[in-house]
C-alpha cells in the first residue's frame, strides 16, 4: 500500500483512505468483515463522522480493539460550543477510544455558517478545548466551496482539509489544493467516481491520485471493493499517465457545480446530481445506479422548460453562488 505523510499533521497515512458512510447500509457483521479486511490489505486511514447514521458504532465495534494500526477521523456539524462538544464526546463513546487523530469541522459552505463555528461560543472551541485535553489530535475541515475553503485555511491553522475531487469536479485543483499545498495542510480527497456516477472506476481513482491530495478517500462497503480500490492505486502514476488521464477529463468539467447545495428545485430535480455528471454521461456512461439517479431527475426536465415561476429567472440560478445558466445546462442536457 502506498504511504505518504499527512501535511503538518505528520501522520502516515495509506494513499487508499475508507470513507465509512456506506457501512450504515450493511449488517453489523457485514461491516466487521469488510473493516477489518481493510486494514488487513494496508489502509491506515479510516473517515467517518457523527451523521453517518450508525457507522461509527459499527467502526467501534469492529476496529477499536485494533486502534494503533489506524488513524481515525471523525466529524461534527455542530456549530455551536455545546453541541460540538456533546456530540464529539459521543462519537469518541461510539468510536469506542479515547482520542480521534483528526476531528473535522463538516460541511462548512456557507460564511454565515463560518463564522458561527469561529466565533467565541462556537465548535471550533470545543474541538481546541479536547484538543488540549488529549482527545483530538488534529482540527480539520471539510467542505464543497473549495474557494472558501482556501480562505478559511488562511484565517485559521486547520492541520487537514476535505474536499471533492474527480474528473467530474476538479476545481480543487486550482481553487483550493495550491493554497494548502503552500499551508503544509493534510490534503483528503473525497468522492473521486462522484457518488454513484463514473463508471470508469480504476481511471477515476488514478486521477484523484495522480494530484498532490495525501489521502484518496472512497466509500466502501464490501471486500471486493476494497480489493478493487487497492488494486487501482498500487503503483504510481508516471508523468505519461497522468497526461492521459488530464485529456480523458478535459471538458468533463464545463458544468461547472460544485456541489455546493445552495440551490434547490420546487420540481425535485436534484441539480447537483444532473449537472455533475451531465458531460460524463455523454461521453461515456455511467455506473448504474448513477444511471437511475439521472433518470429520477431526467424525468422532470421537461417540466422544467415550462415551470412558470422559474420562467424569467429560474429559482435555482437566483440561489447559485457560481451563477450557472443551470436551466440552460438542463435543456442542453435533454439533447
Amino acid at each position: 500500500m502506498r504511504t505518504s505523510i499527512l501535511g503538518k499533521t505528520g501522520l502516515t497515512v495509506s494513499k487508499l483512505g475508507f470513507g465509512a458512510m456506506r457501512l450504515r447500509a450493511i449488517s453489523h457483521t457485514e461491516a466487521d468483515r469488510v473493516i477489518n479486511h481493510a486494514l488487513d490489505r494496508g489502509i491506515t486511514y479510516i473517515d467517518t463522522a457523527a451523521s453517518y447514521g450508525d457507522s461509527e458504532e459499527k467502526l467501534g465495534s469492529a476496529i477499536s480493539h485494533r486502534r494503533s494500526e489506524y488513524v481515525l477521523a471523525t466529524k461534527t456539524m455542530k456549530r455551536s460550543y455545546g453541541e460540538a462538544k456533546q456530540e464529539i464526546e459521543q462519537s469518541l463513546r461510539l468510536l469506542r477510544t479515547d482520542y480521534v487523530d483528526i476531528l473535522q469541522i463538516h460541511y462548512v459552505n456557507y460564511p454565515q455558517e463560518y463564522r458561527e463555528v469561529r466565533a467565541a461560543d462556537g465548535a471550533i472551541r470545543a474541538a481546541e478545548e479536547l484538543q488540549s485535553k488529549g482527545y483530538i489530535g488534529h482540527i480539520g475541515i471539510t467542505g464543497h466551496r473549495p474557494e472558501l475553503l482556501a480562505r478559511w485555511l488562511r484565517d485559521y491553522p486547520f492541520a487537514t482539509v476535505l474536499f471533492h475531487l474527480s474528473m467530474v469536479q476538479p476545481f480543487a485543483k486550482r481553487e483550493l489544493m495550491p493554497m494548502a499545498e503552500s499551508l503544509d495542510v493534510g490534503m483528503i480527497a473525497m468522492k473521486p467516481i462522484s457518488g454513484p456516477f463514473l463508471s470508469k472506476v480504476t481511471e477515476s481513482l488514478r486521477y484523484s491520485a495522480a494530484s498532490s491530495a495525501h489521502v484518496v478517500l472512497s466509500g466502501m462497503q464490501s471486500i471486493a471493493e476494497v480489493d478493487a480500490n487497492i488494486a487501482a492505486l498500487e503503483r504510481s502514476e508516471d508523468a505519461e499517465e497522468r497526461a492521459a488521464l488530464e485529456e480523458m477529463a478535459a471538458g468533463l468539467d464545463e458544468h461547472g457545480c460544485r456541489r455546493c447545495n445552495y440551490c434547490s428545485c420546487p420540481l425535485g430535480i436534484r441539480i447537483p446530481d444532473t449537472l455533475i455528471p451531465s458531460r460524463y454521461r455523454q461521453k461515456y456512461v455511467l455506473l448504474e445506479a448513477g444511471e437511475l439517479m439521472w433518470q429520477q431527475s431526467a424525468d422532470k426536465f421537461a417540466q422544467c422548460m415550462t415551470y412558470e415561476p422559474c420562467r424569467e429567472q429560474p429559482l435555482c440560478q437566483q440561489a447559485c453562488p457560481y451563477h450557472l445558466p443551470i436551466q440552460a445546462e438542463i435543456r442542453r442536457a435533454m439533447g
